[in-house]
C-alpha cells in the first residue's frame, strides 16, 4: 500500500522491502553507533525476520519510515526492533508502529510485551517508561522491559 499523506501507514512487510528495511534500520542508529561500539548489527538477518516474525513497515509517500520487528511465543510478545528514519522523526511513525505492535500482540494472545534496549541509550528507557514499559532487569549492557498488554 503506497500512501499519498506524510501520516505513517502501517503495513505487513514482505521480502522486496527488505533493503529498504535494512537502510531504515541503519540510518535510524547511524548516531547511536558513533557512541556505542559494542552495539551489534542491528539490520542483520532482515529476511529471516520477514519470513519468521511480524515485520511491520511504516510508510510516508511511498517509502519506508520506520520498521518494528515482533516475535511471539505463547502469551509473550517480543519487540526485538523499532527503528524511525531520522528524516521522519517528529512524525509520529514511532507511535503508530508501537500501537500496532500492541494491537497484533494482543489480537495473537499475548498479554504481555517484551524488549531489551542497549543500557547506552537511557533517552529509550525513558520513553518505554514514559510508555508505559516497566524496566525489569539489567545486563552489562542490556535493559530488560516489559509491559502488560
Amino acid at each position: 500500500m503506497k500512501t499519498t499523506s506524510d501520516q505513517p501507514a502501517i503495513r505487513r512487510a514482505k521480502m522486496q522491502d527488505a533493503e529498504a528495511l535494512k537502510d531504515c534500520i541503519d540510518r535510524a542508529y547511524a548516531p547511536v553507533k558513533t557512541r556505542l561500539h559494542d552495539l551489534p548489527d542491528v539490520s542483520a538477518g532482515i529476511d529471516d525476520d520477514i519470513a519468521g516474525k511480524i515485520v511491520l513497515a511504516a510508510e510516508i509517500l511511498g517509502s519506508i519510515a520506520g520498521v518494528a520487528i515482533l516475535g511471539i511465543e505463547n502469551k509473550s510478545a517480543h519487540l526485538a526492533n523499532i527503528a524511525v528514519d531520522p528524516v521522519h522523526k517528529g512524525k509520529g511513525v514511532g507511535k503508530a508502529l508501537i500501537v500496532a505492535v500492541e494491537n497484533i500482540a494482543k489480537q495473537q494472545g499475548a498479554t504481555e510485551l517484551r524488549l531489551a534496549t542497549h543500557i547506552g541509550m537511557p533517552e529509550n528507557v525513558s520513553l518505554y517508561s514514559h510508555l508505559g514499559w516497566s524496566e525489569t532487569s539489567r545486563t552489562e549492557s542490556k535493559v530488560l522491559m516489559s509491559k502488560a498488554i
